[in-house]
């Protein structure tokens, strides 16, 4: 697996908007929040974006990272985005859908065969229109979304091979109606959780299971708690680069342009990292002590679409969304 330092050595290009002369004295102080531990490459990105940022501003806008829940919950640093108490934070779509319901729609289970599909959708007609749904619930959003990847369970218990393995499972998933849904179609039984307490759940027995991407398995060191891998594949994740819009506004047009490129330039940077990193980590993590099972999609696909999961997010989100994810990957109900 590549070493973290050399990821954030890397990213640190010569600023697309170098500013000579002197630095000037700090004008603007924001703070960015991420629920992700600090070396997950995401936050090595948004710290190097926020680097080049105050180089290339001259110092006159400096971004605080405060990786790992530092400032709080998801919960919690939403609503000081939405307060103003915190200037720029990244959360996952389908947990934002908590205010933004329309944000729900990339984690629609198994609706995306291949990262095609994915960066076609969210570089596409999905992501402008959630782009636009966020917009209107008055939170700035910037037009790169960031990788989380697809997400596998995880099992103390038994291996999760087919949907019927997964009937009375207890498995954390974030707080979130969709995925909810998703498990209790799939007859098991969720448990809303957020992620700074994940580890402890697992430790604990609260729960038997999780599901994440492969990079917060390997980084949150959850394979220390979990020992059976599942290549389920059963969602899409990624993160919204969010911003408080008042806060955006106090800064000039430069300062503007300046963040939205760096962030935007971030996440492609990282979307590189985390395919890199997803290639390695399914035998790093086997490395670790987790003994890896793979899945066939088609049951589980199957399997939702009997349960009615597909008709009732159709419904939910409404023909516009619905479309829009569609003209992608093709008819899911």
């Amino acid at each position: 697996m590549m070493h973290r330092r050399a990821l954030l050595a890397a990213s640190f290009s010569l600023p697309f908007f170098a500013i000579e002369g002197k630095a000037r004295a700090t004008e603007f102080s924001y703070k960015y929040a991420s629920n992700l531990p600090a070396t997950h490459p995401l936050n090595i990105h948004a710290t190097a974006a926020a680097e080049r940022i105050k180089a290339a501003s001259g110092g006159r806008l400096e971004i605080a990272v405060f990786p790992n829940n530092q400032l709080g919950s998801d919960t919690d640093a939403l609503s000081q985005l939405r307060s103003g108490a915190l200037e720029f934070f990244t959360l996952s779509g389908p947990i934002l859908a908590t205010l933004v319901p329309a944000a729900s729609l990339n984690g629609i289970g198994f609706a995306f065969k291949n990262y095609d599909e994915v960066w076609a959708a969210m570089d596409g007609p999905v992501g402008a229109y959630i782009r636009g749904e966020i917009e209107k619930r008055g939170l700035h959003v910037y037009e790169k979304i960031w990788d989380n990847g697809y997400r596998q369970i995880t099992s103390a218990s038994r291996p999760i091979q087919t949907p019927a393995d997964l009937h009375g499972f207890k498995i954390r998933v974030p707080v979130s109606p969709l995925w909810t849904s998703l498990f209790r179609a799939f007859g098991a039984a969720p448990a809303s959780i957020n992620f700074s307490e994940v580890y402890s759940a697992l430790q604990t027995h609260i729960v038997d299971g999780q599901e994440n991407p492969l990079a917060i398995i390997e980084t949150a060191k959850l394979y220390e708690v979990q020992k059976i891998l599942c290549f389920t594949n059963h969602m899409w994740d990624g993160y919204w680069m969010l911003a408080n819009p008042d806060a955006l506004a106090r800064l000039p047009p430069d300062l503007q342009d300046l963040v939205a490129h760096e962030f935007n330039q971030g996440a492609m940077a990282e979307r590189a990292d985390v395919a890199k990193m997803n290639a390695e980590l399914g035998a790093t993590l086997h490395g670790q002590g987790m003994a890896v099972f793979e899945t066939d999609p088609t049951a589980f696909r199957a399997a939702l679409q009997s349960a009615g999961f597909y008709a009732e997010w159709q419904k939910r989100l409404g023909p516009q969304a619905w479309a829009a994810l569609t003209s992608v990957v093709g008819p899911l109900a």
